[in-house]
């Protein structure tokens, strides 16, 4: 044998041996993998001490409560408008569109501003932002749909559970509560 085939030969044999080494040291292939986990991120708010979310995607920005201007013939929900960087931005109080009862702004106050779709760019005013939430997309409950829901499911959460808005049945102020 020459040379230059003997050094092809050994050096073809370590790699065959590395090979089934590895493929003797991996786990049995022979359950089928599980589906991977599908993850929602919600970004949860409160309003009193109730908590609520929104899909995170769904989140431009989260701005400290600035001056509202009032507009005039415009429904109940609707505080009024701010400027942000120059965008004229409609701001939803969250509390008065679900049916809550009012409470003034407080320093923890925010508007969370949502994506627009083809609309007219919307703030929801909520009394504090908590964080962003990670679950499974198992552990949401979808709610019983009904006309007046603005609720599309629930989610665990230690001791409690946080209600998962509908964010288009919420920003459509067509539908009344």
């Amino acid at each position: 044998m020459s040379e230059t085939a003997t050094s092809k030969a050994s050096a073809a044999t370590p790699a065959a041996s590395w090979e089934s080494l590895a493929r003797s040291a991996g786990p049995a292939q022979t359950a089928p993998a599980a589906a991977p986990t599908r993850w929602r991120q919600l970004l949860t708010f409160r309003l009193g001490e109730d908590p609520y979310a929104v899909p995170i995607e769904r989140v431009r920005e989260i701005v400290r409560l600035p001056a509202i201007t009032p507009m005039p013939r415009v429904p109940e929900c609707v505080r009024g408008v701010i400027s942000l960087r120059g965008e004229m931005v409609e701001v939803i109080d969250l509390r008065r569109r679900l049916g809550l009862p009012d409470s003034p702004p407080t320093r923890t106050s925010r508007v969370v501003v949502l994506h627009d779709d083809g609309r007219a760019t919307s703030g929801l005013l909520v009394d504090g932002v908590n964080d962003v939430l990670r679950v499974p997309h198992e552990a949401i409950s979808e709610s019983a749909p009904s006309e007046d829901a603005h609720v599309s499911g629930l989610c665990e959460r230690g001791n409690g559970f946080v209600s998962l808005l509908d964010v288009d049945r919420v920003l459509d102020l067509d539908v009344e509560r």
